[in-house]
């Protein structure tokens, strides 16, 4: 049986050495570094919380470049949060934090992109807020790196500036809920899939950019991502 019109091409991210990742679904983690839950109202080692962007919301940079984002619609307060970025090369459910490393692929720096506005409009109604994380190119990614390359990654610095002035500045250790730990809640609640990333949680400091800035963020052992907002 035929399809009704052409599948739209499949969503990948370059391989740092060559090859595409395939992108089956984007995870994140919510206020999963302790100044940044602060910042945002929370305090304390709450029970980790999801959320998920569709795979096309992926903008993918190779390294060396700047990627190229359009400033979304709707919002007057786009903000950036800078992530570790983890890539599943084996599926699983309720996986033990002891074996997740063995599910990692590899690693990556993205970006959670945000209509900080809109979201906060929605978790004042009470009601979803999608349309503040969910939108069209609101995860841009550097390349991936190969988990035997890097080995696990759980300490090391992570920091983001705009237009080369310090914006977000963390370590990898500052993580609540560490890589392993959060594998194991994740796949709790979804069978893990080949393909799935998961952006880990973002450091204090997340602020508005506007057209013209230029985002560069940075993990210890991965390529820059740099980002420019049109």
């Amino acid at each position: 049986m035929s399809f009704v019109f052409d599948p739209a091409p499949t969503v990948a991210v370059p391989v740092l050495g060559g090859g595409l990742f395939p992108v089956h679904r984007i995870y994140c983690v919510g206020r999963n570094y302790v100044e940044h839950a602060q910042e945002m109202g929370f305090t304390g080692r709450e029970p980790p919380f999801f959320f998920l962007k569709p795979a096309d919301a992926i903008v993918a940079v190779p390294e060396g470049r700047t990627g190229q984002i359009d400033y979304p619609s709707l919002t007057a307060n786009l903000h950036h949060e800078i992530e570790l970025v983890v890539a599943i090369g084996k599926g699983g459910r309720n996986i033990k934090a002891a074996d997740a490393a063995q599910h990692i692929w590899g690693y990556a720096v993205g970006l959670d992109m945000t209509r900080r506005d809109l979201q906060g409009e929605m978790k004042k109604a009470g009601r979803p807020w999608c349309i503040g994380k969910a939108f069209d190119q609101s995860a841009p990614i550097g390349p991936i790196v190969p988990r035997a390359k890097t080995g696990e990654l759980t300490a090391g610095a992570i920091t983001l500036t705009v237009n080369g002035q310090p914006r977000q500045s963390a370590d990898l250790g500052d993580l609540i809920w560490n890589v392993a730990e959060t594998i194991e809640h994740l796949s709790a609640a979804w069978a893990l899939q080949p393909g799935d990333l998961i952006y880990s949680g973002t450091p204090a400091g997340v602020a508005a950019v506007v057209r013209g800035d230029v985002m560069e963020g940075h993990v210890d052992g991965l390529p820059t991502l740099r980002v420019a907002v049109r």
